[in-house]
């Protein structure tokens, strides 16, 4: 199960306790106390890995490590250890508690999420010509502390779009080494897939019903991951009733969640085309093609259909390459 949304509390290490100590050698008396250490920092760092915020699924009260006490002969206490957690590219991190938010873009990113308490003063900072033997010392302070929502909204190439059961995952598995579930029934995808087709990263999102803008199926769980897509591959089904108003509905959910959505490149497929005669997709995709001057038809029993959509994600790689 991919989880994309969770509540977490991290927690900054607390700083270790001044110490109170003397000389043992009557040739040279006085304070000896070392200062704490200081507690551990909390990282947050980007990876490729989309699952990683699995690892909070079960333990959602993350703490870095104390700083030690100080020690007698001016010693002080090592400082607790740092903790890096591992968070997916395109992850927003929203600080609950301080109410900001912060965004991670690229993979080796790293972000200061939560300080350690400082370490307290032993007795020997304390020492005058006064107070020559203070037993005075400081307590650590504790660590940040801070609740947080991490949100993904994961960046793909290309998103396929449409409703439910149109031959999303079927074209996903044929381009890539993606292994998606596949079966005749709505919502078989219940949560994003993703493959590689070269340097592109492809990403069959979950199936859209009308509403779903106004949170009816899987509503904006699956609109949120289409908002960093930089290309969409909207399929339509050849054995629906009216696939050019299904495509018409898709749209409008799109733009009633946001306008840009709808100003994203977009290629129309009109897929599982071996269902229908030839008359009929010839008259169906010249309807389309009105909408969508990319229309195309598509079968992944059709080798040559298949080329094309490959003819379209080998443009899609040039492209690439000349932004970067």
């Amino acid at each position: 199960m991919l989880i994309d949304e969770i509540k977490i509390k991290i927690s900054g290490g607390a700083g270790g306790r001044g110490a109170v100590a003397f000389q043992r050698n009557l040739k040279s008396l006085g304070p000896t106390g070392g200062h704490g250490g200081r507690g551990g920092r909390v990282y947050f760092e980007g990876v490729s890995d989309l699952s990683a915020l699995n690892q909070f699924r079960f333990k959602k009260d993350i703490k870095a490590e104390d700083g030690k006490d100080g020690r007698s002969q001016f010693r002080d206490g090592s400082d607790g250890r740092d903790l890096t957690l591992k968070i997916p590219v395109g992850t927003i991190i929203h600080n609950v508690t301080k109410g900001a938010s912060f965004e991670m873009l690229k993979i080796g990113q790293r972000l200061l999420a939560a300080k350690g308490g400082r370490g307290g003063r032993g007795n020997f900072h304390f020492r005058s010509s006064r107070n020559t033997s203070p037993k005075e010392f400081e307590e650590g302070r504790v660590g940040e502390e801070f609740e947080l929502r991490l949100e993904l909204k994961f960046i793909a190439d290309v998103g396929l779009v449409g409703f439910p059961n149109v031959g999303k995952s079927s074209l996903l598995n044929e381009l890539t080494s993606a292994r998606s579930k596949v079966a005749n029934y709505a919502f078989t995808t219940l949560e994003p897939n993703l493959g590689v087709y070269y340097e592109l990263i492809l990403a069959d999102l979950p199936g859209l019903i009308e509403g779903a803008s106004r949170g009816k199926g899987l509503g904006v769980k699956f609109l949120k991951h289409i908002e960093r897509t930089k290309v969409i591959f909207h399929l339509v089904s050849a054995d629906s009733a009216d696939p050019v108003k299904d495509y018409k509905t898709v749209r409008k959910e799109l733009g009633q969640y946001s306008k840009e959505l709808l100003k994203k490149r977009e290629f129309l497929m009109l897929a599982k085309s071996d269902l229908i005669d030839a008359k009929s997709q010839k008259t169906l995709l010249a309807k389309l093609k009105k909408l969508n001057k990319s229309a195309i038809h598509i079968s992944v029993y059709d080798w040559d259909s298949l080329e094309e959509v490959k003819r379209i994600l080998n443009e899609l790689v040039k492209e690439k390459h000349n932004s970067e």
